[in-house]
């Protein structure tokens, strides 16, 4: 039994090896930002992709649907966009002898991949669409329940420097990603990779690696994979740290307003097993949950007044947190 699991692992790892290779050959020097979007896919959540405009942002969302095997799907969210231009809507049917019937028609929201580009750029009401398909992985129209296909995964987008005509994620929205990945500018070499393969007469096109089959089976083995009672225990520490109250250290008390939920030890636990199956490791370490923190924590924290007035971020409290696992 345990060399079919070893045989297992070492397939699948192999296949998502070449998956992050085809991923790396079309967004150019985004190496941690393909593997926190693979890490999330692997670990069955939803990534925040936060950038400037011109990273590669979107380009990443499609070519990880055709590399995976995935359905994708694409909304570019607006402010006059509506719940049902995602989720769907019934319309009345009129059959040849006269009778009518209302019928539902599939909104984008029903793919394996749905890419939300620019997702603060849509009303709360419209954000709020999007909060029981990615916890439930199914939408109530009408009173009827439908189901989402399997997997499902959600990647949004969002632009941290135009801030005018959008609107801020509510925090029970941002607590359903996963990650949040922020995306910088590439390195000098991979620019110039960029423009000779991005300017001439062809471009080239990612390619399927994977199938939804074999995404299934790796999402599987990512929640077999055993975490060490250190690892736990680290994951417990430092999430329980980052919350004020009596027993957290006075740099949380005097800067955080509100720390992480439990659903940040689920991700980070989740996402520690999907980290070290695509580094070819039979379990996770606690350098997987520091490397980890930033994406996890960073969209689950949230700085009180007198902080922010004093220049202080959240990657510098978490950065501190880190220090207490080194």
């Amino acid at each position: 039994m345990a060399k079919q699991i070893v045989n297992e692992f070492e397939t699948v790892s192999a296949k998502l090896g070449a998956a992050k290779a085809a991923l790396n050959d079309v967004v150019f020097g985004q190496n941690d930002v393909v593997e926190l979007a693979m890490i999330a896919i692997l670990a069955g959540g939803h990534a925040l992709i936060v950038g400037a405009p011109g990273l590669a942002k979107t380009k990443l969302a499609t070519a990880l649907g055709t590399v995976l095997g995935l359905n994708e799907k694409r909304v570019q969210f607006t402010p006059d966009l509506m719940p049902a231009d995602i989720l769907g809507s019934e319309i009345l049917d009129v059959d040849d002898k006269g009778k009518r019937a209302f019928r539902f028609v599939p909104g984008p929201v029903f793919c394996q991949l749905l890419m939300a580009d620019e997702i603060n750029r849509a009303s709360p009401r419209t954000q709020s669409a999007l909060l029981q398909a990615m916890q439930e992985h199914h939408v109530t129209v009408a009173g009827e329940r439908h189901d989402l296909p399997e997997p499902f995964h959600v990647l949004a987008t969002q632009n941290p420097i135009e801030q005018e005509g959008t609107y801020p994620l509510p925090e029970a929205q941002l607590d359903r990603f996963l990650v949040q990945v922020d995306i910088s500018y590439p390195p000098l070499d991979a620019e110039r990779r960029m423009l000779f393969a991005t300017t001439g007469n062809e471009e080239a096109a990612p390619k399927a690696v994977l199938t939804t089959a074999d995404l299934l089976a790796a999402q599987h083995l990512t929640r077999t994979i055993p975490v060490g009672e250190q690892v736990t225990d680290a994951i417990l520490k430092v999430v329980r740290a980052a919350r004020p109250g009596p027993d957290a250290a006075a740099y949380i008390n005097d800067a955080v307003a509100w720390g992480p939920s439990p659903r940040a030890s689920q991700a980070l636990m989740l996402c520690a097993r999907a980290r070290a199956l695509l580094q070819d490791r039979l379990s996770p370490s606690i350098e997987d949950v520091i490397a980890l923190l930033e994406p996890v924590f960073k969209h689950r924290m949230a700085l009180n007044f007198a902080a922010r007035a004093e220049g202080t971020t959240v990657s510098q409290i978490i950065a501190r947190l880190a220090e207490t696992l080194a």
